[in-house]
């Protein structure tokens, strides 16, 4: 729950116990933004303070569904200057992740690392419910796909964000948002799944 926010005072929490994590980003955005409205920390800004402070291991940040409106003519550079693996949405477009998360899934190795999926990183057509929504997004299938593709890492902690349920008379984005966050929980090491 919340915006996306919540996900930087969690990554300081995380490492300071854990050291710098590998991030799983599942979004519209990259939020990777500096200010907005003179304000450093907000929903568009997390990774930004997250990269500054040291709290991400920037070689194993993986961004997933990037896609939508900028204010720069490269929306992208700042993360691809920092190491960040950066998957736009059309790359994803009509196609199975399976074979990304394989990558992804050597790229994260064995170290701590964290999963952050907004739910605008979903199609509207799913996920109405929300802030920021941006056309041509990911599928509930490929949302599956992303988080199924973790099991066996060494997940430290996972967020689900920007769930606004009042933008979505017919409940679906916070019934999809629960259920991303059950499968979640279902990949934790430890977690026992049939």
């Amino acid at each position: 729950g919340g915006d996306h926010t919540i996900t930087y005072p969690i990554l300081q929490a995380l490492a300071a116990k854990h050291g710098p994590v590998g991030l799983v980003h599942v979004d519209a955005h990259t939020d990777t933004g500096d200010t907005a409205l003179g304000e450093k920390i907000y929903h568009g800004s997390p990774f930004r303070r997250c990269v500054e402070e040291g709290l991400l291991d920037c070689s194993r940040v993986v961004q997933i569904g990037i896609r939508g409106s900028s204010y720069d003519p490269d929306p992208n550079e700042y993360c691809r200057e920092q190491g960040f693996r950066v998957v736009p949405a059309e790359e994803c477009w009509m196609k199975s992740l399976e074979p990304l998360m394989r990558e992804v899934r050597a790229q994260m190795g064995d170290k701590p690392m964290y999963i952050s999926f907004d739910i605008d990183g979903l199609d509207p057509a799913y996920a109405p419910g929300t802030g920021t929504p941006e056309i041509a997004g990911l599928t509930p299938g490929q949302a599956l796909e992303i988080i199924r593709g973790c099991k066996g890492l060494n997940i430290v902690g996972c967020d689900l964000v920007e769930v606004a349920p009042m933008y979505d008379v017919s409940g679906n984005t916070a019934l999809l948002g629960a259920n991303l966050l059950f499968e979640m929980l279902c990949v934790l090491p430890g977690v026992k799944t049939l």
